[in-house]
């Protein structure tokens, strides 16, 4: 497994960086919604100062954060673009600080346990890999879709599980950005998986497929 140099990852931290710095992001269009302005640059100033080593900022912050959605505000697919690259750059500079600590064997073994936890669920019959609701919520990846509930629709999620079971076999190329970009339709009642549930296993598939990922 190649996990890169310390240089090449610098490296790509750096175009990151000089990106996000090359902004301001366009407005979004007249009528439409885009991210919060002020918000989106406080963060990006805190990456910048994270990545200048002034604060602690790790690749499942840059997943987690989120931004309120108001007219006027910066396009949301470059706003999204770069925080993509840069969780994909800390992803890679965890790793290597993970590998320099431990030496590879150890984190290769780490990686197969992730692989071996997430393939439990993935192996698990269509319509029963995860729970059905308990409660009312909004998961991220229902809010883009054609409507927001306790659930997801359990055919759309069995479809990316079984590419994602393909990729650790080899046989699909499905990437950290896939599951990032993710979208779901709200499920039927407590005909659908339970959002919270799928959100938190596709997280540890990003994390697992952003360190395996050149």
């Amino acid at each position: 497994m190649d996990h890169g140099t310390r240089q090449e990852t610098d490296g790509l931290q750096q175009q990151v960086m000089d990106s996000a710095d090359r902004q301001p992001f366009e407005l979004a269009d007249r009528g439409t919604f885009g991210y919060h302005r002020k918000q989106v640059d406080d963060f990006m100033a805190r990456a910048r100062l994270a990545y200048e080593g002034g604060g602690g900022l790790r690749s499942s912050d840059i997943r987690h954060v989120s931004f309120d959605a108001v007219k006027g505000g910066y396009r949301a697919d470059q706003v999204d673009d770069v925080l993509d690259r840069l969780e994909d750059a800390l992803a890679k500079a965890e790793r290597a600080e993970r590998i320099e600590a431990e030496g590879e064997d150890a984190w290769n073994a780490r990686v197969n346990a992730s692989i071996d936890v997430l393939r439990g669920r993935l192996d698990r019959p269509d319509g029963e890999r995860f729970r059905r609701p308990s409660t009312s919520g909004h998961g991220r990846r229902g809010k883009t879709g054609s409507s927001t509930g306790a659930s997801y629709d359990i055919a759309e999620v069995d479809a990316l599980c079984h590419r994602l079971s393909a990729r650790f076999m080899g046989r699909d190329d499905v990437r950290a950005d896939d599951l990032r970009r993710a979208v779901f339709s709200a499920g039927e009642g407590a005909n659908g998986y339970d959002e919270a549930q799928v959100d938190a296993f596709l997280d540890a598939a990003i994390d697992v497929l952003a360190v395996l990922e050149d």
